[in-house]
């Protein structure tokens, strides 16, 4: 559909991201951001109305119909304010500002994110989802207010950009000591105390997946020798399998579940959980080789390959949770939630067994008819309740997926967010060698070529500067350091899973880069944008670990990895002062900073590095990563190389490994089994 079949159509038309065109035909003069905004506001004496969303956030599309989509609002919106859309995937750096902005002033967040600005764009007022008439009224009142007392305006926001300011501040650790033992154990006491034990997760809801939390809490409870908590990191995995926050048809994971048992998601599906969840899974997997975890890991990506791949090699954003559904009404969920009628008529005979599997019943109802569906029994229960083989029933799953989903193909798709973000793509990339690490699938490693490909050609100028987002309009978005740090993490896995110094050497030029544009002298992190580009009030440093880790935490683990080959580049003091600096936030906020916290292991604990030279050095490689080795970084070669962990071994006729702390090797051996005795 054009322009000129809308009754209106504001400059989103012409922008990539899928939120913002979605906003296209508002009845409100929408404008994306730019550097002129400031001149314009102040030239028609107007407010700034920044309204910030994503592509598949429910309400955000529930305002947009109830006010965006008003002439009676438009009218108002149009009148006073000069209108702003924000993509937050694609400007996670004034995301990051007003949402700090929205939580000093509410005491909460969350999207869409509205705020109302100066002409400069400092924020004096804020709110997520309003209704309708409360919308109109309180707009109105803000624009008197300015009107008729811009000085009491320009004062709260002068305030209010200061504490944005202060609350962002990270102060040097005067205590240069890192953590010791008994503190962490204290630390880790108080975090056991908010996990639930019976269904994983924490005791509360909604429940996000956290898999930083629970990468950590893994490398923690395995090298600890912690019982208990192990558990409750496989329970945790097994029951978010389980549950209905995971696709069982299709599979993939929605972004959070609603209710403690992991039932019914908020359906969307995100890009960066999902390469995320891949990789956890698949170290999971190397940890107790439970074939349910491999289960998981093979139909995420079946799922991301399917549903999520650009045909060039990248990777889309996201999957929206709203659809069409039967009665023609957007709804949440409809795309992927069951009634009994239909799934009888589909299944036939196999329903009852079908029924019993995925809860067809009290324990897995939704709503107005609609199942979500969820499993609460291992497989081995189900076939012996129903006195079949756990072979049969596996033949059973697969015909009813064969049944079920191209049924649901014919309903109409969720909308797709084809935004193609270079940090999301790492993640992805990430889970991708991480999966072939562990399950040992080379198809797993030719997507990641495919993908790293992809990368280089639209997303990595020629200086080693990043783009953020892949623009089809030619128009740039300079990276952050969220796709600084994530890429740098997943060249240094690929380097270890093949052994092609590019990749080694790639990571260390972006890392340097990143060292000499983002760096904070002052509290020896990174901001989160460079000095190349504009500053909105501040720049941020992003510290806390959330359902992504920190951008600084990746780069700091990024620091420590790359030390391991480069002893003599200083990046291991770096990475250092990086931690302490962070560590006096996780006596109160632990969970919060859990990616920090399997650094402080690193640096505590036995750190291995392992060079394997020699004729057979990839067969000796391939046997010891498959392992759950989290403490440890790899390098190989046949003969010679640069590296210096690797110079000078090569040894004619002998393939050996050399176990090493700190560049000071154990004496080499020549198998595997070997090589971890000497670890373990």
């Amino acid at each position: 559909m054009t322009g000129k079949d809308h009754k209106y159509t504001n400059a989103l038309a012409g922008e990539d991201s899928p939120y913002l065109k979605q906003h296209a035909h508002n009845p409100v003069d929408w404008v994306p951001w730019s550097g002129d905004l400031e001149r314009s506001a102040e030239k028609e004496g107007k407010l700034l109305l920044v309204s910030i969303g994503y592509a598949a956030c429910h309400w955000c599309h529930v305002m947009e119909h109830q006010c965006f989509e008003d002439e009676e609002v438009a009218r108002v919106m149009n009148k006073y304010f000069i209108s702003v859309k924000v993509d937050r995937e694609e400007r996670p750096d004034i995301d990051h500002i007003y949402m700090d902005a929205l939580q000093m002033m509410t005491g909460s967040g969350g999207w869409p994110l509205n705020v109302v600005a100066l002409p400069d764009g400092r924020p004096f007022w804020g709110a997520t989802f309003v209704k309708k008439d409360d919308w109109i009224k309180v707009l109105q009142q803000l624009a008197t207010l300015y009107r008729e007392d811009p000085e009491k305006i320009r004062e709260y926001a002068d305030k209010l950009a200061r504490g944005l300011k202060e609350i962002n501040l990270v102060s040097r650790n005067t205590n240069e000591e890192l953590l010791s033992q008994p503190d962490l154990e204290e630390i880790m006491a108080r975090w056991k105390k908010g996990l639930d034990l019976e269904m994983g997760g924490n005791n509360r809801a909604p429940k996000f997946m956290m898999p930083v939390n629970l990468n950590f809490l893994l490398h923690y409870a395995h090298s600890k020798g912690d019982p208990e908590l192990l558990e409750y990191v496989h329970n945790t995995l097994t029951k978010m399998a389980y549950g209905g926050l995971y696709d069982q048809l299709g599979g993939g994971f929605s972004r959070y579940s609603v209710d403690v048992k992991w039932h019914v998601p908020h359906f969307e599906k995100m890009l960066y959980d999902n390469g995320q969840m891949i990789s956890l899974y698949s170290r999971a997997y190397a940890q107790r080789r439970d074939p349910l975890y491999r289960e998981v890991v093979e139909e995420t990506i079946t799922f991301v390959r399917r549903e999520l791949m650009h045909p060039g090699g990248g990777f889309y954003a996201s999957l929206d949770a709203d659809s069409i559904d039967d009665n023609g009404i957007l709804t949440e969920g409809a795309f992927y939630t069951w009634s009994k009628e239909e799934l009888k008529d589909q299944l036939g005979k196999e329903y009852d067994l079908f029924a019993d599997y995925y809860n067809l019943n009290d324990y897995g109802y939704w709503e107005d008819g609609r199942y979500v569906l969820i499993r609460n029994s291992d497989k081995a229960s189900i076939a012996e309740r129903w006195k079949i083989s756990e072979s049969e029933l596996n033949n059973r799953i697969q015909y009813w997926k064969q049944q079920l989903l191209p049924l649901r193909e014919q309903r109409p798709r969720p909308r797709l967010d084809d935004k193609l973000l270079t940090s999301w793509n790492a993640l992805m990339l990430k889970g991708l060698l991480d999966a072939f690490r562990y399950l040992e699938n080379s198809e797993y490693l030719d997507l990641a070529r495919i993908n790293i490909k992809f990368i280089e050609e639209k997303l990595l100028n020629p200086d080693y500067s990043l783009k953020h987002a892949y623009s089809k309009k030619g128009r740039t978005i300079p990276g952050y350091l969220e796709d600084y740090a994530t890429l740098a993490d997943a060249l240094i896995t690929f380097y270890e899973l093949t052994f092609e110094e590019k990749w080694l050497s790639m990571a260390r030029k972006l890392t340097d880069r990143t060292i000499t544009h983002f760096a904070d002298e002052e509290s020896g992190l990174f901001f989160f944008t460079s000095d190349e580009e504009e500053v909105l009030i501040r720049r941020t440093l992003e510290v806390t670990d959330n359902v992504i880790p920190a951008s600084n935490s990746i780069m700091a683990h990024n620091l420590f990895r790359l030390s391991r080959y480069f002893p003599s580049s200083g990046y291991e003091a770096m990475a250092k002062t990086m931690l302490i600096n962070i560590h006096p936030q996780f006596e109160n906020y632990a969970p919060s900073h859990a990616n920090w916290m399997q650094l402080l292991l690193f640096f505590s604990e036995p750190y291995f590095e392992i060079a394997v030279v020699g004729d057979d050095y990839e067969q000796r490689a391939r046997e010891l990563r498959k392992e759950f080795i989290p403490n440890c970084s790899l390098a190989g070669t046949r003969d010679k190389s640069e590296i210096p962990l690797l110079r000078e071994r090569h040894t004619p006729g002998k393939t050996l490994i050399y176990i090493c702390r700190n560049n000071s090797c154990q004496l080499p051996v020549t198998s595997a089994a070997e090589a971890l005795d000497q670890i373990t």
